[in-house]
């Protein structure tokens, strides 16, 4: 059973020796694989629970301003530039590139004409020249892209003017050829696009006959983007109708004073089926005008602003307008001639906002104010009050840069995530191949083991055998002899009855013989090595050819004595007891007077031969091995030869190999 457990336990070795190497081979070296499969699954749950909580990336439609697009190359390498001035110097903590999006056939919405490498300059009046704030390569791969790009600057950094200087470009979808485009450059101060309405210029303007393509609209503040939020809850936006040329009059009561600065105007929600059962810019306005007051008759009135709507350009979902700080506490919009669908009664236009902010200090001062509306005809079952809930159709009105914001963490997310799930698919692939492997491996053992018991058995089974087999051929060999050496010497006793001092030797060499016998019988039972049995070669067989070969001449040559007493001491009893067998049988079958011994040893082989000069094999016999011989030998794991000379007699020749490898029994 010891061989058993060893065998098994080797198996599991292997068994996980095998196991291991396959998943070392497998093992990833790149900045995902080096994360565990745990740690994946939670960068992939924590993504996940982070595009939840961030605004979706919603397209508007219908027809409106594009953007700028730039003149057209054959290859990337051009040098394209866009500058802003400010009017004023500013404190520049962020700049958000909007891409044009052009509607691949095959790959969707994608940026179209977006650089691949740019450099971003900020400088003062006094610095044309401008610093390096920002540096994007072509290595960053900002590509494709839909969402905004969101550039923050590390350290604030003062300017009055801003360039984007391109000197790679990218391939345009319609036509292959290389250009720059872009929708909206907002350049952050805080809360405050200061480049909203600025001066832009060019290094080259392709298109300016071309309406929905002009330099002026990358300030313009209109995105391509509706505010979808993943919080609030839905408000539908209010809506009226005014007769033909009369004006819709919107007045907040702020409750207090403040430094109302910029206003958002967003647009009605038209329609939540497609198609749209209205255009784009139907319920906005053509001209809005803001005034504000510190009096609830505005007689004291202050004209803050005024939006120009005339044509699909000048409106975008939300539409925002800056100017110079004014303390006001109340605050009216008056908007006028709103009808843009045909099929609208000619008397009745509607003018509608799905809410209105006011910004003081970049916050939104308007939420939750108290309104008055007059001029109307009817609300259709709108509430004047979604004008101030802070909601739009999608959910929670968010400030510009955080949404900004949101969109680009979105897409750098979306952008993560395929890389995460790709990751962890690969792992669940590794794993269901090593389960599969380990199965195989399990079955494997399950085998083995039972290969390996039942093979126990049969090698115990077959041990039990040769046990027995031993113990038969020990007690004929070693007993057999010594009792016919006994009954020899009892015989010569009997003759020597006479003679008490031939009488006393016999019976003195009969208890030796006797002692002897115990000393192998000991042997023969525990089957253990008797190593003081047969320790001298030499002697012992001189003294056992005196007691069994008794009236026979003698002649024994032993070499190699020191080689002999190194061979393990059941090889020394099995080759003795297979000497003693051969000096039984020439006793009483041979009729010999003479015997011959010669045992040689060396350090690769003992060679035992034995002849007589008696009557030898005759007939069938010849060359034949008696069985008892042949037993001996076998169990000796030795190579045995009878021969028979022509002068008479017979010589058995033992050869034996002690460090050959063989099965011994």
């Amino acid at each position: 059973m010891e061989g058993t457990l060893r065998t098994i336990i080797s198996l599991i070795l292997c068994t996980g020796m095998l196991a291991f190497t396959v998943t070392e081979h497998a093992t990833p070296t790149d900045g995902w694989r080096r994360l565990s499969l745990s740690a994946l699954e939670q960068r992939l749950a924590d993504v996940n629970g982070t595009l939840l909580e961030l605004p979706s990336l919603s397209l508007r439609g219908g027809a409106g301003a594009i953007g700028f697009r730039s003149v057209s190359y054959d290859e990337p390498d051009n040098r394209v530039w866009i500058e802003i001035q400010f009017g004023s110097t500013e404190l520049i903590d962020q700049i958000v590139l909007v891409p044009t999006i052009w509607r691949d056939a095959k790959n969707g919405f994608v940026a179209d004409g977006f650089p691949r490498q740019f450099d971003i300059l900020i400088g003062t009046d006094e610095d044309a020249v401008g610093t390096v704030v920002a540096r994007i390569k072509a290595d960053d791969a900002i590509l494709p892209r839909v969402a905004p790009l969101v550039i923050d600057l590390p350290k604030p950094v003062a300017g009055s003017w801003i360039r984007v200087d391109t000197n790679v470009l990218s391939r345009r979808v319609w036509d292959g050829r290389f250009d720059l485009q872009l929708a909206e450059i907002i350049v952050f101060s805080g809360e405050e696009n200061v480049a909203l309405h600025r001066n832009v210029s060019v290094s080259e303007d392709a298109y300016t006959t071309v309406k929905s393509l002009q330099k002026d609209y990358l300030v313009d503040g209109f995105l391509p983007y509706l505010m979808d939020a993943s919080e609030g809850t839905q408000s539908i936006a209010y809506l009226c109708s005014v007769e033909s040329g009369q004006e819709c009059e919107i007045t907040f009561d702020l409750k207090t004073t403040f430094p109302i600065d910029r206003i958002h105007l967003h647009g009605p929600d038209i329609s939540d089926t497609v198609p749209q059962s209205q255009p784009a810019e139907y319920g906005v306005p053509r001209n809005v005008k803001a005034y504000g007051s510190d009096s609830r008759d505005f007689e004291d009135a202050k004209l803050l602003c005024e939006f120009s709507l005339a044509t699909v350009y000048d409106i975008a979902p939300i539409m925002v307008q800056r100017f110079p700080p004014f303390d006001c506490r109340y605050v009216r919009l008056v908007a006028s001639d709103s009808a843009r669908n045909a099929s609208e009664q000619e008397d009745i236009s509607y003018i509608g906002f799905a809410e209105i902010e006011l910004f003081a200090n970049g916050t939104n001062v308007a939420e939750g104010a108290e309104l008055e509306v007059s001029g109307i005809r009817q609300t259709s079952g709108r509430k004047l009050s979604a004008v101030t809930d802070g909601s739009n159709f999608y959910g929670s009105i968010l400030p510009t840069r955080a949404w900004l914001e949101g969109l680009a963490k979105r897409h750098d997310l979306e952008t993560l995530r395929p890389q995460i799930t790709n990751e962890l698919q690969q792992r669940y692939a590794q794993q269901t191949a090593n389960l599969r492997r380990m199965t195989w491996l399990a079955v494997f053992l399950v085998v083995a083991i039972g290969f390996t018991v039942l093979l126990t058995q049969m090698i115990q089974m077959r041990q039990l055998a040769e046990i027995k087999e031993r113990f038969a051929a020990d007690l004929h060999d070693e007993l057999g002899a010594n009792l016919h050496t006994i009954g020899l010497l009892s015989d010569l006793a009997d003759d020597a009855k006479e003679s008490p001092n031939d009488l006393s030797t016999f019976l003195q060499r009969i208890r030796s013989v006797t002692e002897r016998t115990g000393v192998a019988m000991r042997h023969c039972t525990d089957m253990q090595d008797a190593s003081e049995l047969y320790a001298g070669f030499r002697t012992d067989m001189q003294r056992t050819a005196e007691r069994i070969a008794v009236h026979i001449d003698h002649d024994l040559v032993v070499s190699g004595e020191t080689h002999l007493n190194r061979l393990k001491p059941r090889i020394r009893f099995d080759l003795f007891l297979f000497y003693k067998e051969c000096l039984v049988n020439i006793c009483r079958h041979s009729g010999a007077t003479q015997l011959a011994t010669r045992l040689v040893a060396d350090a690769s082989e003992v060679k035992l031969s034995i002849s007589d000069n008696g009557r030898g094999l005759s007939g069938s016999s010849v060359n034949a091995v008696p069985p008892s011989l042949h037993r001996r030998a076998k169990l000796l794991g030795a190579d045995i030869k009878v021969d028979c000379p022509p002068t008479g007699g017979t010589c058995v020749q033992l050869t034996l190999r002690p460090n050959r490898w063989r099965f011994r029994r």
